[in-house]
């Protein structure tokens, strides 16, 4: 037993000190993975996480989320993946729990220097991660040109349905212009038995818990049956994560008067100033609705609830993806899906990462200085969060 229970306390700490130095949106989180495990701890080969990022962008809920719980999947098992989940999105949960409750002494923090000077190091963060998977999956004319127009499609028509067609695009293009020698997948994070059956089992429950409690909400009056409809349906139901679930979010807590929509905004604006998913807003939702009955408690309940569809989503797929890995054709369809996502990284360091960050000629050198260490000085992705936010404060 200790044998086992000293990995998934070090997984823990792991991922919660990357919950806690997160900042900078979905794509940044990807780069602080990429760092952290193919780079530092090589649990994943680049090929091999960059095929599990295109299938979490392949299913609906919080792309990286979806990585993060994967990597501690297929490392531990359930065990492992609830505990990469749980450390990786607590701290910002907890924050907009405390928020809701009306600690929110330090105000709009949105244009504090601290919050620049974190930004900036995502800039570095997301630009080392596009960088070093462009040079091993766009390594030739064909992949590169895929990756370039991936980026042009999504900077043009910046919507999650044009993310998943360029997705798709690749697949497609890379079946069919790319050589049949392609590279080997490489491993993924080992350690769990998959099992194909089980696999059925929950795509067979995410379908079920959706459609039954859409039936359920119907005719019942419980608050919580409600709200398991409302926010397991917003997080069934989008594509691209982060900022596309809010329509779903406001209307299935604005529109029905659960949470008013200047509580709303104040909360969106908070999820802004903390590390981590942005669907961690859910439990500030949770929280604001109906103190008396629900508060922290209602946080958590709809913080879980969100998350359950993309869970069950990646632990049902992932039984099969290493067979789909496996075969020459879809190794092909890979290697152009890969390119995309590579172009899809590329477009999102543009916007909102750069456009957001680099505000000034001062924050261009600040972001170019912490390239440099983050690059070429190997300071570690935490560290460089650490001593961004510190410089930041101080002189931006």
């Amino acid at each position: 037993m200790p044998q086992k229970q000293a990995p998934l306390l070090s997984l823990f700490f792991i991922y919660l000190r990357l919950g806690l130095t997160s900042f900078g949106g979905p794509v940044a989180h990807l780069g602080y993975f990429r760092d952290e495990f193919v780079i530092r701890r090589k649990w994943l080969t680049d090929q091999a996480y960059a095929d599990l990022v295109a299938l979490c962008q392949f299913l609906p809920g919080p792309a990286s989320s979806q990585v993060g719980y994967a990597i501690g999947y297929q490392r531990h098992g359930w065990a492992g993946g609830i505990i990469a989940w749980s450390a990786f999105t607590l701290p910002s949960a907890i924050a907009l729990i405390l928020f809701a409750y009306g600690l929110s002494s330090i105000g709009d923090a949105s244009d504090a220097g601290w919050v620049l000077g974190l930004k900036l190091a995502a800039v570095a963060v997301v630009a080392k991660a596009v960088w070093g998977m462009g040079i091993k999956l766009c390594n030739t004319r064909t992949t590169a040109s895929f990756a370039l127009i991936s980026a042009a499609v999504i900077l043009l028509f910046p919507t999650a349905w044009a993310q998943v067609g360029v997705v798709i695009a690749g697949a497609i293009a890379g079946w069919l212009l790319l050589s049949a020698d392609t590279p080997d997948p490489g491993h993924s994070a080992t350690g769990a038995k998959r099992s194909p059956r089980a696999g059925c089992l929950y795509v067979a429950l995410f379908a079920a818990l959706l459609l039954g409690f859409w039936g359920l909400s119907s005719i019942s009056d419980s608050r919580w049956v409600q709200y398991f409809d409302a926010f397991y349906r917003s997080g069934s139901l989008v594509f691209g994560g982060g900022h596309v679930v809010l329509p779903l979010l406001e209307e299935a807590v604005v529109s029905t008067g659960w949470v008013d929509e200047n509580t709303f905004l104040a909360g969106y604006g908070a999820a802004q100033a903390v590390p981590g998913p942005l669907f961690t807003f859910s439990a500030f939702l949770g929280a604001s609705m109906d103190r008396s009955p629900t508060g922290w408690l209602g946080g958590l309940y709809c913080l879980v609830v969100i998350y359950i569809p993309s869970i069950l989503l990646v632990t049902g797929i992932l039984p099969f993806w290493e067979k789909i890995r496996a075969n020459r054709g879809a190794r092909r369809a890979l290697a152009g899906t890969n390119a995309a996502v590579v172009g899809l990284l590329l477009a999102a360091f543009y916007d909102p990462v750069w456009t957001s960050a680099i505000v000034s000629p001062r924050a261009a050198a600040f972001a170019v200085i912490a390239y440099l260490l983050i690059q070429f000085w190997k300071v570690p992705a935490w560290a460089l969060v650490i001593l961004s936010g510190l410089v930041g404060w101080a002189i931006l």
